[in-house]
């Protein structure tokens, strides 16, 4: 006789069990903070830059994917940008308002400050990879894409005792940006790089044909959150 086979019984012991739900329309890495070392490219003859010069930017990417997996996409947002240059750049006025570049030779001069620095809204515009899914939360990226900028604040200062100078209006700084970035990392350590696409400076030295450009550089680590 073939046997008979035994209902299957119920164990009450799997209502505790709770499935896990994947979100199957996730998004990563919308909101960053970068932290970098500048250099300055494309220097007049005796430009040196002395001390640390560093960044900070942060901001807002709207994560766009457009495959299944979304973990190939788009990145747009908004962010600001903060950036400080210590060099031997002097930048003064004549007084018909005419702006000045001079390279300072600190072995003839005693300067206790020479620096300048620029404030900046951007936005971000990103081609993305990584190897993410909708539940894992360490994983390698590779984005790389185009920074436009604006310069909404300027400030140069030069310090020596008993004489400063400040300025804040440069008919010869290019206020619009234009960068390629690239960032490229694992879980909470990315390296990011920013090169200009546009120099700085319009300028020349005064008494000398030399021109003033000088092309950002910044190299850091760019930290994402959600």
């Amino acid at each position: 006789m073939r046997a008979q086979e035994s209902p299957e019984r119920y164990d009450s012991r799997f209502d505790s069990i709770q499935k896990t739900t994947v979100d199957s329309l996730y998004l990563e890495d919308q909101f960053y903070v970068g932290f970098g070392f500048n250099l300055l490219l494309d220097k007049p003859g005796g430009f040196s830059q002395n001390g640390f010069s560093g960044g900070l930017h942060l901001g807002y990417i709207r994560d766009i994917p457009i495959n299944k997996r979304r973990n190939f996409g788009f990145g747009i947002g908004v962010g600001w940008s903060i950036n400080t240059y210590n060099q031997n750049l002097f930048i003064g006025e004549k007084e018909t308002e005419q702006t000045i570049f001079n390279v300072v030779d600190r072995g003839d001069l005693d300067v206790n400050t020479n620096r300048f620095s620029t404030y900046l809204i951007e936005a971000p515009l990103e081609l993305r990879w990584r190897t993410s899914t909708a539940t894992d939360y360490k994983f390698w990226r590779i984005y790389a894409g185009v920074r436009l900028g604006y310069i909404y604040h300027f400030k140069s200062k030069f310090e020596q005792p008993n004489n400063a100078v400040n300025q804040t209006q440069l008919d010869e700084l290019n206020r619009f940006r234009v960068a390629g970035t690239f960032t490229f990392g694992y879980n909470v350590f990315n390296f990011s790089f920013y090169y200009s696409l546009n120099p700085l400076f319009d300028g020349t030295l005064e008494d000398e044909n030399t021109p003033v450009n000088l092309v950002p550089l910044k190299i850091g680590l760019m930290f994402y959150i959600l």
